[in-house]
């Protein structure tokens, strides 16, 4: 049978871990009515959020057993796979099925996910990337399954996200050649209000601001470093070297690329129109658009069609020609030309050595 995680919004801050536990029996009273099994769930008090490990027929069969036994019915109810969800919540531990971490802790079931962009543009040096692996196992990571050539890590504690993170930095700018990477960390909950899968939402934040963010730069939100203030060994961390984010600092970095995404094939696409689409004046288009990625708006505009070159030239099935226009430059001459100033290497070459010859 599928297995289903859902998300519970508590509307009082006053419930108890005893009420949950009540709510909980209740649901196994009558799960066999419905051919149901609840499995296990986790309880974030301070965020008022409950998430519950289901496994049913369907995701009408899972609400109907919420619904008769206590009226408490999920937010919102998402199919997830074994092996993802042993991804980013490992084996753990249960009391009378309520989560617990290895150490012993409540699990909120809130995770630190850590997104690592990178690309190797000397072709020289794949073997940071064994070292890479071998800190995220180091600090308790656990990567997910993600696309293309960038590392997707998953942690219980966000202090052991900073730590890997700083770790990873430490590492990749010791190297001399020429790696372009940068690293953010969000936190989030497993299932969003919305949505279809796995911590959404977190995955989201973070895809983003890599894909927007400056080069060889950490970024922080806050929900990370709040999560992480917490925790026994927070005194030990310095975030200092980390680009702070705040909320809203992602809905500007959503709608920026959403703008960027639409328009970056157009050859006369300006800052001009993403002053219009933002219904922000030019001088504050400027402003949030230089805090967040350190340029102005038409340089990034410039610096996001040659970030995605990157990843059209590795994927191998476009030519040169074809990822020049596509990405909105006016002739692959001109395209091969700020190519080589911005990475110091030629479309030719970079295809060559992501081919490995």
């Amino acid at each position: 049978m599928p297995l289903y995680m859902d998300f519970h919004k508590l509307e009082s801050s006053d419930i108890s871990m005893e009420e949950l536990a009540k709510a909980h029996d209740e649901d196994l009273a009558i799960q066999e009515r419905f051919g149901v099994f609840e499995l296990k769930y986790w309880v974030n008090a301070e965020a008022k959020s409950l998430f519950c490990l289901v496994q049913g027929p369907s995701k009408e069969a899972c609400n109907e057993v919420h619904r008769q036994s206590h009226g408490n019915a999920p937010c919102n109810i998402i199919e997830v796979s074994e092996d993802e969800f042993n991804l980013y919540f490992g084996i753990g531990k249960s009391f009378n099925d309520l989560a617990h971490t290895e150490s012993g802790e409540i699990d909120t079931g809130y995770r630190t996910i850590l997104l690592f962009s990178h690309d190797d543009l000397s072709g020289q040096n794949n073997h940071y990337l064994k070292e890479v692996n071998r800190l995220i196992e180091h600090h308790k990571g656990s990567r997910v399954i993600y696309p293309d050539d960038d590392v997707l890590v998953s942690f219980i504690f966000a202090s052991n996200a900073i730590l890997c993170a700083k770790a990873i930095h430490k590492l990749l700018i010791s190297i001399p050649d020429n790696i372009e990477f940068n690293i953010t960390l969000v936190s989030g909950k497993p299932v969003d209000e919305t949505g279809d899968n796995m911590f959404e939402e977190a995955k989201k934040k973070v895809q983003y601001l890599c894909a927007l963010g400056l080069k060889k730069t950490m970024y922080l939100d806050y929900e990370t470093k709040k999560l992480s203030d917490k925790e026994r060994m927070s005194s030990q961390i310095n975030t200092a070297d980390f680009n702070h984010v705040k909320n809203e600092d992602f809905v500007f970095s959503f709608q920026l690329f959403d703008i960027l995404e639409n328009r970056i094939d157009q050859p006369g696409f300006k800052s001009e129109e993403i002053d219009k689409m933002l219904g922000l004046s030019k001088s504050q288009t400027y402003r949030k658009i230089k805090s967040l990625a350190g340029v102005a708006p038409n340089q990034l505009i410039q610096e996001f069609r040659l970030r995605k070159s990157l990843k059209y030239l590795k994927q191998h099935s476009k030519t040169i020609s074809e990822t020049a226009y596509d990405l909105g430059f006016n002739s692959p001459t001109y395209f091969a030309k700020v190519f080589r100033k911005r990475f110091n290497i030629t479309p030719t070459h970079f295809t060559r050595i992501s081919k490995g010859s």
